[in-house]
């Protein structure tokens, strides 16, 4: 890691061990958002991790937000979920918004998060069905969505909203690429209604909920990037930043999992034969497996990092393949753990069935580990992936 990585990972740390980890079990319990963390990274700078250093951010890209990601899933992946969905709308308008809110952002006094999920086309993001239309005469936009989960629902300043072109042939529009249009749109916008509370098996402080808009109207303005150009903004900005931040929520699942069942197994005792369970060859060998596909995952990851960051020609294929990866590992390694770790496992104080139910959303966030088997798919057969 070079001086600069190190610092904002030194500036993260204290935050992690003082305020984060002692909370997380508290925001699994009761669902609460995890409000006082994001403050508290707002402060430190850490919520201007992407934004440019020159509106007062910390200039740093994927590895970055990665990293991030892994350090606070290993305490909390409720807040690595919210800080994931923040950092992937701010890459958004650190590419395309004013230069006032991305000082907002850099300064921590602005947080978003992405609106591109959609009742109607499901876990198909990049294909919106929700409308945007031209308001007569005084050059507003009309948008109307059935929003599908909106991390942060309620609790962020803005979101950075998908839907249907001003312009769209609306043949075009279902077709499957989907034509669409970005959108800042400010959480508080009158005809906004957040129509359903979160009550998850898993990421419980993240507030993922369903969001419907009845005729909000914004300024023309508040367009990011060009009408119809959402999908090249989707693909070419979000989904990078989208893959490796859960590939790195992951990876931080599975080193916690990893690291308090061979904790439990080295203290837990057979107490009529003298000795632990990580006695035991079977147990040793369940750990082995974990530590195994904890590695692999890490290893993929930085492999995609550097593809991404060098222009590599099989760049995108290794940011397709570096979610589904670690998706389905991480499953596998937090089963295991439960295992591992027996009946203490279904108790909350070992810790390991929070990771468990909290990796298994990795597999069904858009796009989902089955969507993303058939681009890569696709793409090993040479097939466009749309």
């Amino acid at each position: 890691m070079t001086a600069q990585t190190a610092a904002y990972l030194d500036t993260l740390e204290p935050i992690v061990k003082d305020l984060i980890a002692p909370a997380a079990g508290e925001i699994d319990r009761t669902g609460t958002f995890p409000r006082a963390a994001l403050e508290a990274l707002g402060r430190a700078g850490l919520l201007g991790l992407v934004s440019a250093t020159e509106v007062g951010g910390l200039g740093q890209g994927h590895r970055a937000a990665s990293l991030v990601m892994e350090r606070l899933a290993r305490e909390c992946a409720s807040t690595s979920m919210v800080l994931c969905m923040h950092y992937a709308a701010a890459a958004v308008i650190e590419a395309h918004g004013p230069r006032a809110l991305r000082e907002d952002i850099a300064a921590g006094r602005h947080i978003s998060s992405l609106a591109f999920s959609e009742a109607g086309s499901r876990s198909h993001f990049w294909a919106p069905v929700s409308t945007a239309a031209a308001v007569p005469g005084d050059g507003q936009v009309r948008l109307d969505a059935q929003k599908s989960w909106i991390t942060s629902a309620g609790q962020v300043d803005s979101y950075v909203w998908s839907s249907r072109p001003l312009a769209a042939d609306p043949a075009t529009a279902r077709g499957a690429g989907g034509a669409s249009t970005i959108w800042l749109v400010p959480s508080r916008s009158a005809g906004l209604t957040v129509t359903a509370p979160f009550d998850g098996l898993g990421l419980r402080g993240n507030h993922s909920s369903p969001v419907r808009a009845e005729g909000v109207v914004v300024g023309r303005g508040a367009m990011l990037g060009q009408d119809g150009d959402g999908f090249n903004i989707m693909m070419s900005i979000v989904l990078p930043y989208f893959q490796f931040m859960s590939a790195g929520c992951c990876l931080g699942l599975m080193e916690a999992a990893t690291a308090k069942a061979a904790a439990h197994v080295g203290g837990a005792r057979l107490q009529h034969l003298g000795s632990s369970l990580a006695d035991l060859p079977t147990v040793r060998a369940y750990v082995a497996r974990m530590r195994i596909k904890t590695d692999l995952v890490r290893g993929l990851l930085l492999d995609a990092l550097d593809a991404l960051e060098t222009g590599r020609a099989d760049a995108m294929l290794r940011v397709l393949e570096v979610k589904a990866a670690a998706g389905e590992a991480s499953t596998e390694v937090t089963e295991l753990a439960m295992r591992v770790c027996g009946g203490a496992a279904f108790r909350k104080e070992v810790g390991v069935e929070r990771h468990f139910r909290d990796a298994r959303a990795a597999t069904v966030m858009a796009p989902t580990t089955d969507v993303l088997y058939d681009f890569i798919g696709k793409a090993a057969c040479g097939l466009p992936l749309f």
